[in-house]
């Protein structure tokens, strides 16, 4: 359902995107292959892709932008690629104003591959900017796969090629030199420029384990799956069929546990303290939904009046509980203003509890902006969702 629903958006952003242009560059339409994980092992332990942000990205190709090319790039290739327990992230190199101040930033990782949280992550690179600075975006990379576990590393690097600095050569031959063979350059050219093509494979080269391609061999379903089954995975070896099993035993019937009886067995409970009464969600954390605020608010509703009532209740019923109060948001709007947003919204809960009669040093606050979402931010729903105050009892 999830792959379904962003190749529809995928498909219908294209629409708008390119308009007439398309007449002159279909972007083909596509459908993400599902691999069949027991089919496969991870070939890849670490990945980082390398974006190209810089202003010649807002140039053409075939009459469509070649920064909405690198895009559809980056969304497809997400699709496609299977997680498999995989760490990742993602840094871009030359930069509008609006996107970043920094020729080069890590927008995600290094962490856990999740197609979802990556995506997250890249929607912040709006539009092109700024000097192509892929040397730094190198030197950087350094730093990003420092200390990671695993033995082989792959950098994806996504360019239209041109104005690329004398430098960017010496920089990959560094980061060559620092991981050697466990690491490996993938080169994709956005565009046809001479300069582009020739600095790809030179980095290609240099890698020695990786491979140059063009953005319009992969823009395809086929394309992409086969550049991800050559990067990422490595097909099992299928083995004689075993000898058939022997009658199975009894089952043992194992009772599972809910020690803070809360509904959630304790496999499945990520909060297993939570006091009795709470109001939990699927994992067992107590949780303050989105009843408590609107869009871009830290004021608190009155229906959700009752639900916190409820929690001085308990608090009151524990009195040497404490509880750290945390605020969350949607994605709309920058960095800095949600994280403020988030603090200001855990305060009001905790005023609202001091006003009930709660010590207020038995209650901490945290904001943590919108970088723990826990539904997508691209529906209305998933960004009511994220708008809300978790509590934590130690």
């Amino acid at each position: 359902m999830r792959l379904l629903t962003k190749s529809l958006l995928t498909f219908f952003a294209f629409l708008f995107l390119f308009g007439c242009a398309a007449k002159q560059m279909a972007i083909p339409s596509f459908e993400a292959k599902q691999f069949d994980k027991s089919m496969y092992a991870s070939k890849v332990d670490n990945f980082l892709i390398l974006f190209d942000a810089s202003s010649s990205m807002s140039g053409k190709f075939n009459g469509t932008e070649k920064f909405n090319i690198a895009q559809a790039l980056v969304y497809r290739m997400n699709d496609t690629i299977p997680e498999m327990g995989q760490t990742a992230g993602l840094r871009s190199f030359g930069h509008s104003p609006k996107v970043s101040k920094n020729s080069t930033e890590l927008f995600y990782g290094m962490e856990k591959y999740f197609s979802h949280n990556l995506e997250n992550n890249f929607e912040k690179i709006t539009e092109p900017g700024g000097l192509s600075k892929l040397h730094m975006a190198f030197d950087a990379a350094g730093t990003d796969f420092e200390g990671l576990s695993g033995d082989m590393n792959a950098v994806i690097i996504i360019s239209d090629g041109l104005q690329i600095p004398a430098p960017v050569l010496k920089s990959a031959k560094a980061l060559k030199a620092l991981y050697g063979s466990s690491i490996c350059f993938y080169p994709i050219l956005v565009g046809d420029a001479e300069e582009g093509k020739i600095g790809g494979k030179k980095l290609a080269e240099i890698g020695g384990c990786g491979f140059y391609s063009t953005a319009d061999q992969l823009l395809t379903s086929a394309g992409m799956a086969n550049f991800v089954e050559k990067v990422f995975l490595d097909k099992k070896t299928v083995s004689a069929p075993a000898p058939a099993p022997a009658p199975p035993a009894a089952p043992v019937v194992t009772m599972k546990k809910d020690s803070d009886k809360d509904g959630v067995y304790d496999d499945e409970d990520q909060c297993p303290r939570t006091p009795l009464g709470a109001t939990v969600n699927s994992v067992g954390c107590w949780v303050l939904d989105n009843v408590l605020f609107d869009f871009n608010k830290d004021v608190i509703k009155p229906q959700a009046f009752p639900l916190l009532d409820n929690v001085a209740e308990i608090l009151e019923k524990n009195p040497i509980m404490s509880v750290e109060l945390q605020g969350h948001c949607d994605n709309v709007g920058t960095a800095d203003y949600n994280m403020d947003l988030s603090m200001r919204r855990a305060y009001a809960v905790k005023n609202y509890l001091i006003g009930k009669g709660i010590l207020k040093n038995r209650m901490g606050t945290e904001g943590f902006g919108f970088t723990k979402p826990v539904a997508l931010n691209g529906t209305d729903t998933g960004r009511a969702l994220n708008r809300r105050v978790e509590i934590n009892p130690y």
